[in-house]
C-alpha cells in the first residue's frame, strides 16, 4: 500500500511538471503575426460565368479559336470544336478549363486547353463622393478610371484633386507603385491625383477599373470669401493646405472700394462644439505690412464688411453657408 501510494505521489509530481511546463512553453513562444496579403494579379479566379461573357480559349489543339473570342450563350453554354456545347454557367475561368479539358480528353490525349475571361457580362462599378451622378454604374468593355468618371457625370465644383480606388482582391491588386492594402488585407487601395491626370502627367494612373471597384471622390476642403468683394464664393484648396488671407483677397480679385478692411472677420469651425468662433483681421495693417498675414483653413469663412455693414450681415452670410446656398464655388487652375 505505501509503495503503491508513494508511485501515485510521484506521478502526480511528474504529471504536475509535464502541465505547468507545458503552459510555460506556450506563453514564452512567440506569437507569428497574421500573414500579409498577398497579390498575385490572377484576375478574376472566382468569378462566376453567366450568359453574354467572352472567353478566350487557347491550346494547340485548337488553333480555330486562336484571337477568336467564344461568347456564353443564354443557356449558360459555350460551343468548342470537337466537344461541343459544353455548359460553364456558374463556373469560374478555372473549372471551364478542366471541364473543356475533360470532355476534349476522349477525343484528344492529354489536351492543354487554357480559358481565359475576355469580358465579362456587366460590371458593377461604385462611384460616390464628389461627382455628379453618384451609384452604382454597370458597364460593359474595358473602362478606365476617366471614362467612368465620366460616365457618372463628371466631378462637381467642389470636388477635391485626389481620387481613392479600392479593390478586392480576388480581381488582382490595383497596377500601381502606390497600391497598398486595407487593414483587413482584403482590398488593393490607391490614392490618385485626378489633377495630374487629368493634365495628362500621369497618363498610367489612368488605369482600367474592374468589377466592383469603388471610386471615391472626397469633396474638397475650401475656403469662402464673401462681403465687399469683386467675386465672392468659396475657393477650392486642391493640394493646398491653407491659404492666407491676402490670397483669398485675390482669389476675389481684390475688394471693392467701399471695404472696411478695418473690421473684417474670420469665421472659424469649431470641429468639437459644431459652431464658429469670430478672428478679427485688420486686413489694411496686413496690406501695409505692420501685421503679418493670416492662415486659412479649410471651411474658414472671409467676411469683408462694407463701410456701413452691420453684424446682421455676417449671421445672413453664416447661415447662407450652413445651408449651402447662394455661394458660388470657384476651382483655383
Amino acid at each position: 500500500m505505501r509503495l503503491t501510494r508513494a508511485i501515485s505521489i510521484v506521478l502526480s509530481h511528474l504529471l504536475f511538471v509535464f502541465v505547468v511546463g507545458g503552459v510555460a512553453q506556450d506563453s514564452l513562444a512567440p506569437k507569428l503575426a497574421p500573414p500579409k496579403p498577398v497579390c498575385n494579379n490572377e484576375i478574376r479566379s472566382t468569378y462566376l460565368l453567366g450568359p453574354d461573357d467572352q472567353l478566350e480559349i487557347s491550346g494547340p489543339e485548337l488553333t480555330e479559336l486562336a484571337n477568336k473570342p467564344v461568347r456564353v450563350d443564354s443557356d449558360g453554354n459555350i460551343e468548342v470544336p470537337l466537344g461541343g456545347r459544353i455548359h460553364v454557367a456558374g463556373l469560374t475561368a478555372q473549372q471551364t478549363e478542366q471541364e473543356v479539358n475533360k470532355v476534349l480528353s476522349k477525343y484528344i490525349r492529354q489536351p492543354q486547353i487554357v480559358v481565359s475571361i475576355a469580358e465579362v457580362r456587366s460590371q458593377p462599378v461604385s462611384i460616390i463622393g464628389a461627382v455628379n451622378t453618384p451609384g452604382v454604374h454597370q458597364v460593359q468593355g474595358h473602362k478606365t478610371l476617366l471614362e467612368m468618371l465620366a460616365l457618372a457625370g463628371g466631378i462637381r465644383q467642389d470636388a477635391g484633386y485626389s481620387v481613392r480606388i479600392t479593390r478586392q482582391l480576388e480581381w488582382g491588386c490595383i497596377p500601381l507603385p502606390k497600391a497598398g492594402f486595407d487593414a483587413s488585407g482584403q482590398f488593393s487601395v490607391a490614392q490618385l491625383d485626378l489633377k495630374k491626370i487629368m493634365e495628362a502627367k500621369n497618363p498610367e494612373e489612368n488605369i482600367q477599373i474592374l468589377p466592383h471597384d469603388v471610386i471615391s471622390v472626397p469633396k474638397a476642403e475650401m475656403v469662402y470669401v464673401t462681403g465687399d468683394v469683386r467675386r465672392s464664393g468659396g475657393f477650392v484648396l486642391g493640394e493646398h493646405q491653407s491659404i492666407s488671407v491676402l490670397q483669398a483677397i485675390s482669389l476675389a480679385e481684390g475688394l471693392n472700394v467701399g471695404a472696411d478692411t478695418r473690421h473684417a472677420r474670420i469665421l472659424r469651425l469649431k470641429r468639437e462644439a459644431d459652431q464658429r468662433e469670430e478672428l478679427q483681421v485688420d486686413v489694411k495693417d496686413v496690406l501695409n505690412g505692420k501685421k503679418p498675414d493670416v492662415a486659412l483653413q479649410g471651411d474658414d469663412i472671409l467676411f469683408i464688411p462694407g463701410s456701413t455693414g452691420k453684424k446682421a450681415a455676417l449671421r445672413t452670410l453664416e447661415a447662407a453657408i450652413q445651408t449651402g446656398t447662394g455661394m458660388a464655388i470657384w476651382r483655383v487652375p
